[in-house]
Parts: structure tokens; C-alpha cells; sequence
């Protein structure tokens, strides 16, 4: 498959209310996208960095100048997703970048074939179950106000953001609100030290699904040891960038459930091929969400129908972030999302709309 160009577009998504995590609060995300261009087809693809380095070393600036600077000219002559990932792990880091470069040929490559991502990468399923994830909040009343609504929407599941004094309380709050029956779980985004074990462990009193990332993310050790002292399943996210870091985890025992955004760890092969380590060691997965427009989250349902993802992840609805998203939206129909049957990751952007939110092109002959 020859390229013969790529275009970096940045588009700015107002979110439909602030989204507040340990590490800062977004209210607008600002979104680098690519397209690669084939004589036979054009893919698309997403990269998941932020504006700032907060969730991780990676930002929007940094990942669109290491793609016109370094991976896309690393491209080889006619490349496919397979080649795309051998030509750029010479290179350290990145992965968001990587990731989206990857994704991009390969929704080229799976329009030209008529293949979906979905039967590509190995899913069992065409549909997926839904959860939801809640910020931070000013009050409890106001977090209870909005789980009402989100379980009125029909979600699955509910995840809190929690840090040091935000954590007991709004998780009583929810669990005496709503009942035992409601699948609950929390996401601390590494607001903890292992010092504040004893604290974390009366979260085990409300029967949560897990507490996702409760430690440093290099800290593989200390979540091990943190796992020994909870009843509550601990699940890794921010930790596990490879699959490398899963098999190392879960050779210490620092996780039992796995959080996985493919855009963190380097695209969908990468994810792919912890779906199958974790799943041959009985490890439970989800995957999880960067607020995608319906082009990443497209490609995140694909991934999620493959049989080892068996928790509800946080592949929410387009109206859940954005009023209006750059494809045909997403919703949630009894507390599932389809799964994308046409080839490659089966949306593209409405025309008219990509235009109005875009504030910057580039194109790259190659």
C-alpha cells in the first residue's frame, strides 16, 4: 500500500461540562487527528494526548512534532500496520503518537481490503457493554444528581474519580443512594502513596468492581503489596504502557484487572496482544476511554468485543462528552454500543462539522 500523503489536523471539542480528575480538570480538548491517503482508500485515526502533560509525558504539541519530525518520515516505502510498528520502535516513547500513526495506515489498509477493525483484530462480539465515567464534583448531592442521570441513560456501570478527600464519603454516598446491585468502581489516577493503605482498605466495605490505579504508575512493587492488604481488586491503567509492563505485573501480582486504552500503550496491535497474556493468565479486562471523538472511540469498540474484555469499559456515548461529535454519534441502546461493521473502523468525519471545529491543517508529502 503506498502513501502518497498525511494530514495532521487539529480540531478544538468543547466538553459538555468539565471533566475533573486527581491530576486537573479538562473543559474543552483539543484534538489531533490524522489521515493518510492511498490511491485506494484514506484512514483515519485519533491520537488520545492531551493538551498538557498531566495523564502522561505526552501532549498534543509534542505528539504532532515527533510525527512530522521522526515517525512519518520513518514510514517505510509501502507499509502496512505491521511494518508501521517495526519502522518506529527505534524510537523511545511516544506511544500516543505511535499509535495514531499506526491506527491510521491501518484503517487504510482494512478500507482498502473491506475488512472492519472489529474482525481484524479477533472480536467476538457487535455490541459491548456500556459504563460511565464521573469526575470529581463540587458536592455529593450534585454526584448524585448526575449517577441518577447517567443510570437513567441506561449505563452499565459507574465509575467515580476519587483522591485524598474526595474518596469515602461520595462513595458511600453513591452505594447507600443506588443499592448493592449497582456495579461501582473507582479510579484514584495515582493520587495515592502506599503509606495511605489503611485508608484505602474501608473502600472494601462497599463491594466496588475495583480501584483502578491507586499508586504511582512506575510503581509495579508497592501496587503488589497494596494488593495483599484490599479485598478490592486492583486494576492498572496508567502503569501499563506494553505488554511488556502487563506480563511484569502480573507476574508480581500488582493487578488482577487491567485498564486498556490503546492510544497509552501504542496502538491496537500492542492492545491486542495483551488481551491474549492477560487472557491466557485468567486477568480480566476493560477498556478504557481519553473523552475519543467517534473516530477513537470508534476503533475502542472494535476492540472491546474481543472475547477477554469481560468488564464494562468506558466507551460511553458521544453525548456523554460532546453535543456534537464529528461523526454520526454513538448511542447508548439498553446500556450497549454497537461495534462498527464497515471496513477499517467503520465511521468517518461529517465533512461540514470537521470544518467548523478544525483550527489547523498540515499536510505531509511522503
Amino acid at each position: 500500500m503506498k502513501i502518497t500523503g498525511i494530514e495532521l489536523r487539529r480540531i478544538a471539542m468543547p466538553l459538555v461540562a468539565p471533566f475533573r480528575t486527581s491530576f486537573g480538570t479538562e473543559t474543552e480538548r483539543d484534538v489531533l487527528l490524522l489521515r493518510v491517503v492511498t490511491p485506494d482508500a484514506e484512514g483515519w485515526a485519533e491520537c488520545v494526548a492531551m493538551t498538557d502533560p498531566l495523564y502522561s509525558p505526552e501532549y498534543v504539541d509534542g505528539a504532532a512534532d515527533v510525527l512530522r519530525r521522526f515517525l512519518i518520515p520513518a514510514l517505510p516505502t509501502h507499509p502496512d500496520a505491521h511494518t508501521v510498528g517495526r519502522a518506529l520502535h527505534p524510537f523511545k516513547g511516544h506511544r500516543m503518537a505511535k499509535a495514531a500513526l499506526e491506527t491510521a495506515v491501518l484503517d487504510a489498509q482494512l478500507r482498502t481490503t473491506g475488512q472492519s477493525l472489529a474482525a481484524f483484530l479477533g472480536a467476538a462480539k457487535d455490541r459491548v457493554p456500556s459504563g460511565v465515567s464521573v469526575g470529581i464534583m463540587d458536592s455529593i448531592p450534585h454526584l448524585l444528581d448526575t449517577v441518577e442521570d447517567y443510570l437513567h441513560q441506561g449505563y452499565l456501570r459507574i465509575k467515580l474519580k476519587i483522591e485524598p478527600g474526595w474518596d469515602l464519603a461520595p462513595v458511600r454516598a453513591v452505594r447507600e443512594r443506588f443499592g448493592d446491585d449497582l456495579l461501582l468502581q473507582v479510579d484514584a489516577n495515582a493520587a495515592y502513596t502506599l503509606t495511605d493503605a489503611p485508608h484505602l482498605t474501608k473502600l472494601d466495605a462497599f463491594d466496588l468492581l475495583l480501584i483502578e490505579q491507586p499508586l504511582a504508575n512506575d510503581d509495579l512493587v508497592q501496587h503488589a503489596q497494596l494488593a495483599k492488604l484490599l479485598k478490592t481488586p486492583i486494576c492498572l491503567d496508567e502503569s501499563i504502557e506494553s505488554a511488556e509492563h502487563a506480563a511484569a505485573a502480573i507476574t508480581l501480582g500488582s493487578c488482577s484487572i487491567i485498564n486498556v486504552k490503546p492510544g497509552r500503550i501504542g496502538g491496537y496491535l500492542e492492545a491486542r496482544r495483551i488481551h491474549d497474556l492477560a487472557r491466557a493468565h485468567g486477568v480480566a479486562l476493560w477498556c478504557g476511554g481519553m473523552l475519543e471523538t467517534g473516530i477513537g472511540r470508534a476503533a475502542n469498540l472494535a476492540l472491546a468485543a474481543l472475547p477477554g474484555f469481560t468488564l464494562p469499559g468506558d466507551t460511553s456515548a458521544s453525548r456523554r462528552y460532546y453535543a456534537t461529535d464529528i461523526t454520526t454519534p454513538f448511542e447508548l441502546r439498553q446500556g450497549h454500543l454497537d461495534v462498527p461493521t464497515g471496513p477499517g473502523i467503520g465511521i468517518d468525519p461529517i465533512p461540514d462539522i470537521l470544518e467548523e471545529v478544525t483550527t489547523s491543517t498540515e499536510w505531509i508529502t511522503l
